[in-house]
């Protein structure tokens, strides 16, 4: 029977000293959360689910460079910022995105037909217009918006001043509403 810890400076440790569940229990609690940073950051499955792979196995083999002076939480998503923005460039952002959407749905009526599809495309022009912004603004505004952090989080992850920060996301919400009233 494997003893279950909750803590991440406990599980950190344990893995140090060789306890590999430990590890596995990060990666089972920060799993998804990775997932869905990548993926409002890069914008597709394919990207997100491979740079969540990248960050597991970053987490895995640095883990031990882990300083204790921020939380952990903090560490994994500036990797997955790091890894995600990375991606971005190396792509030259000319890809658009293709979402996974869920076909499982079963409309029973035209009106549940009309509102799927309306929602759908609400989802997929923001999505759009989150593409359409520099990287820096947009990885302020997702962290803020979707991940619901504060500046001061963000700015552990990024290492930009609360100011810098301030000034991204205010740019993003400015682009991303002329975007929307080109949209209307």
């Amino acid at each position: 029977m494997t003893n279950v810890l909750h803590n991440d400076d406990e599980l950190v440790k344990e893995f140090l000293d060789g306890n590999q569940s430990a590890f596995n229990q990060l990666a089972k609690k920060y799993r998804e959360k990775i997932y869905w940073h990548a993926r409002r950051m890069v914008g597709n499955h394919d990207d997100a689910d491979e740079i969540l792979q990248q960050v597991l196995i970053v987490i895995y083999k640095k883990l031990e460079s882990f300083n204790f002076q921020s939380s952990l939480y903090t560490w994994i998503y500036k990797i997955t910022s790091t890894r995600s923005l990375n991606l971005i460039k190396k792509n030259s952002i000319k890809r658009f995105v293709s979402f996974i959407t869920d076909d499982s749905v079963d409309p029973k009526s035209e009106e549940d037909i009309f509102k799927n599809f309306e929602e759908k495309e609400r989802v997929d022009n923001m999505k759009k217009m989150l593409q359409k912004l520099p990287a820096k603004q947009r990885e302020v505004f997702i962290l803020r918006n979707f991940d619901e952090m504060s500046y001061e989080e963000i700015s552990q992850i990024t290492g930009k001043s609360i100011g810098a920060l301030k000034a991204n996301y205010f740019h993003a919400f400015k682009k991303l509403k002329e975007l929307m009233s080109e949209n209307e």
